[in-house]
């Protein structure tokens, strides 16, 4: 069961104090430390949400130089969108949070991405065991393709560990030197690779590679236990959060998108997902608005 629902979480963050204070258990679970020098001996300013560290001076509030930093959103609004985000089975538009948080479109937009910078995963794993491996393409429209190119078509590479986690990645090309690169990054050598019949993947067992391949163009998806089913699963999970929430995605912002299909999925059975999102976004450094505006924002 999980521990936070819509009904508890109005119930609970009714004010910012109540936000700080449950921030604050999060990011210092056995007292308050200054972020600067690590002193305990701190003094709280009651009226500015703040403390003053007795030892090196500095003032800092709970959320200084992590992810809300120079935030001006009440921090009710910024645990909403995050419970909205981490616990949607199909992701959460910047136009959806626009309307429910009353905030502006480039608020939203931005919030979204600093939420998503969070749930990126620094230090990743090294898949094991039995590990499903497909590709897939995201974007552009057969009908507006020159020479028979697609424009701004998105391939994208999955790994999903069976009953375990899964790896997306966006690569330049559905080439046979980024798919493998792609499986050696993510997979322990010892792993046994399921894929499909892409010539890319044939000669894997040369390599010494433990390789197994179903055969989609004879309509063979499942030999045994050998198929695809799951990381074509998330897939179509994907493209309906595309339809459904996103309606179109930038390539530039492609990669932050998997991090948070990535962390869903890798923590659907995390009964404390919402506490445990909340514990990224603290850990997370501060995000620049200009460091996501190259291009034109859209999502």
């Amino acid at each position: 069961m999980n521990d936070m629902n819509l009904p508890l979480l109005v119930e609970q963050f009714q004010s910012e104090e109540k936000c700080r204070a449950y921030l604050e258990g999060l990011r210092w679970p056995f007292g308050v430390s200054c972020p600067r020098c690590g002193s305990r001996r701190v003094s709280r300013i009651a009226s500015r949400g703040q403390f003053d560290c007795d030892s090196c001076r500095y003032q800092f509030s709970v959320t200084a130089g992590t992810i809300f930093h120079d935030s001006h959103l009440p921090l009710w609004k910024w645990l909403l969108a995050t419970y909205m985000m981490a616990e949607a089975k199909k992701s959460v538009s910047a136009n959806q949070l626009k309307r429910t948080l009353a905030v502006s479109y480039k608020t939203a937009w931005y919030l979204c991405h600093r939420i998503r910078a969070a749930m990126k995963d620094a230090r990743p794993q090294a898949l094991r065991g039995v590990i499903e491996v497909d590709e897939t393409y995201v974007g552009g429209k057969a009908k507006n393709a020159h020479g028979g190119r697609i424009p701004e078509k998105a391939v994208i590479i999955g790994a999903v560990q069976r009953g375990g986690p899964i790896r997306l990645k966006m690569i330049p090309a559905d080439k046979k030197k980024y798919l493998r690169k792609f499986i050696a990054d993510v997979a322990d050598p010892k792993a046994e690779i399921y894929t499909d019949e892409k010539p890319a993947y044939k000669d894997m067992a040369l390599h010494g590679i433990d390789h197994k391949a179903v055969n989609h163009s004879e309509n063979e998806y499942v030999r045994a236990d050998v198929h695809t089913n799951t990381v074509e699963g998330v897939w179509s999970l994907f493209k309906r959060s595309i339809v459904g929430s996103y309606h179109q995605l930038s390539v530039k912002h492609m990669p932050a998108y998997l991090d948070e299909v990535s962390f869903r999925f890798n923590n659907r059975e995390n009964p404390h997902m919402f506490r445990d999102t909340l514990l990224r976004l603290l850990d997370a450094k501060a995000m620049p608005f200009k460091s996501l505006v190259a291009g034109e924002a859209s999502g």
